[in-house]
Parts: C-alpha cells; sequence; structure tokens
C-alpha cells in the first residue's frame, strides 16, 4: 500500500470571509484550532467547500501558508490544486508544494469535458510537477467528467498518485475501483452520506462537509469502522443523517456556511455567485440545527 495520507475524516474546511468580501484569516485560525481540537485527522485547504474556484492564485496560496503556519504539522494540511488548464494546475501544484502542503487535491478538469486520454495527460503532468502525494477528486455533477475505474487503474502505477476522493455517488463503480487499484491507490469518500458504505469497500475515511460543524463525531465515525465497531460507526451515521442532508440541500457550501454562522462563528457568506438560501431553506436549515442543539453552539 502506498503511504497513508490520513486515515479518517479529512475537514473539507470553509474559507471565512470578511463583509467585505475578503479572506479573514483570524477565523481561519480559529476554525483550524476548532479542528485540531475536534479530532480532525487532516484538512483540506482551498478546495470545493473553501471556495477555490473564486479565489486569486495570490489569496489561494497565501490560504494554505496560513494554514500550513497555523497548524504546525500536527495533522496533515491537504490543498486544492486542481484546474480545467494543466498548466495552471501544475503551477499550483508547484505554489502549494512551496507554501508547505502535506499533500495535494485534484480534481478533475472542468468544463472541458476531457476524455480519459486527457484526464490520464492532465494528472501524469500535474504528478510529475510536484515529490508531493496526490489525492485525486472525482466528483461529476460539478465537473462533467467521470474518471473510470480503468483510469485509475493506469494513473495508480504513478507513484505520488496515492489516493481518490470519489464523490460520485456510484458504490459500483467504486468497488471496481478498489479491485482493480488494491493497495496502490487508497480511496476516500467524497460524500458524507456514504462514509460507511464507502468503508465497507476498503475505504480509508472521508473527506467531510460535516465535520466542519462535528469534527469529533464524523471522527468517530470512521475510526469505529477502522477498529472493528461497525454498530458504532453505523449508530453515529444514522444520528447524524437529516443534518447530513441538510448541508446538502443547496449547492456546497452555501448551507455548510450558512450553519456555521448559525452556530455562531463569523465565517461570512460565500462569494458570487453563491449566495445565501432563500428563506424556506434557511427556515429548515436552522429547524435542523436545533434539533441537534446547534443554534448559538459556538
Amino acid at each position: 500500500m502506498k503511504k497513508l495520507i490520513f486515515k479518517g475524516a479529512a475537514t473539507a474546511l470553509i474559507t471565512p470571509m470578511t463583509e467585505e468580501g475578503k479572506i479573514n484569516f483570524p477565523v481561519l485560525e480559529q476554525l483550524l484550532e476548532l479542528q485540531i481540537e475536534g479530532k480532525a485527522d487532516a484538512v483540506v485547504i482551498a478546495g470545493t467547500t473553501g471556495e477555490a474556484s473564486t479565489l486569486s492564485d495570490e489569496e489561494h496560496v497565501m490560504l494554505v501558508e496560513k494554514a500550513v503556519k497555523q497548524v504546525g504539522g500536527r495533522i496533515p494540511v491537504i490543498a486544492g490544486a486542481g484546474s480545467n488548464d494543466t498548466a495552471h494546475a501544475v503551477w499550483m501544484s508547484k505554489a502549494c508544494e512551496k507554501a508547505g502542503a502535506d499533500a495535494l487535491l485534484h480534481v478533475t478538469p472542468y468544463y472541458n469535458k476531457a476524455s480519459q486520454q486527457g484526464l490520464y495527460l492532465h494528472f501524469t503532468a500535474c504528478a510529475q510537477a510536484t515529490s508531493l502525494p496526490i489525492i485525486l477528486y472525482n466528483v461529476p455533477s460539478r465537473t462533467g467528467v467521470n474518471i473510470c475505474p480503468s483510469t485509475y487503474k493506469r494513473l495508480c502505477g504513478i507513484s505520488n498518485i496515492a489516493a481518490c476522493k470519489e464523490a460520485g455517488g456510484n458504490l459500483s463503480q467504486m468497488a471496481e475501483t478498489a479491485a482493480l487499484c488494491g493497495d496502490d491507490l487508497v480511496i476516500y469518500s467524497g460524500n458524507d452520506d456514504q462514509i460507511g458504505a464507502a468503508m465497507a469497500l476498503g475505504a480509508k475515511g472521508v473527506i467531510s462537509v460535516l465535520s466542519n460543524l462535528l469534527p469529533e463525531e464524523t471522527h468517530t465515525i470512521c475510526s469505529s469502522f477502522l477498529e472493528g465497531d461497525l454498530e458504532k460507526s453505523d449508530s453515529l451515521q444514522q444520528k447524524y443523517r437529516e443534518l447530513t442532508e441538510a448541508l446538502f440541500m443547496d449547492v456546497n457550501p452555501i448551507p455548510v456556511k450558512q450553519a456555521m454562522r448559525a452556530m455562531g462563528y463569523d465565517v461570512g457568506q460565500c462569494r458570487l455567485p453563491l449566495c445565501d438560501m432563500d428563506s424556506a431553506k434557511t427556515e429548515k436549515l436552522y429547524g435542523v440545527l436545533k434539533k441537534y442543539g446547534l443554534l448559538g453552539h459556538a
């Protein structure tokens, strides 16, 4: 097996913003400390949940640098480095490595709708640009392209392509990927509602949105499974099912940012073109948070 970047729950961290729409670095430091105190096994900075698509290159790299400095090696910092432009993804890989990241997360090129050969060449170029381990991020609903199991098989032959985040929701495809790649590719669930199912197929954990709110509970869902206490893991996943669903009632990270604000964290709003949910959805979200005792929890 290739070296594990982490096992358990990595938090796909939101990027807090000021009222003026700038990155709120003091709140970022607060959120990172809450994650570490809550036993998060790693953090992902500047991923989808971190609104990477609206960050400038300068902001993106600075966000990684600040996170690395604050974490201070206590848990792995995984930096989003993906792009639909291979040359830009290569540049970002080098910049995030220089910023001190422990690993990189590379989403499939969006909008272009690359072929499987195009995906192979894109990710190969990214891997060759850095010595860091890379997690491939498959999320067809957002990018319009899917990494096929046979392409994973080709890619896992590259030494520093270490893992994948599977957010396609297709458990049959995940099983095929696990069978084809074996120990040469670590699988992480990219969906909070499929943690147990993915781990039953061999996944080593999750890259999670839920753990922004509940890092320790999400960690325990994974650690219990890995320790063989499947009943506890399943019970916790079922306990927080309604909250998990509420965090995806609109496009991520809109609900999780509104939830964090309702809990009392000064994380601000999403950058346009993402905006707050309408009043009906917001009221529903607040009702779920209240049910779990999270309103004003901070």
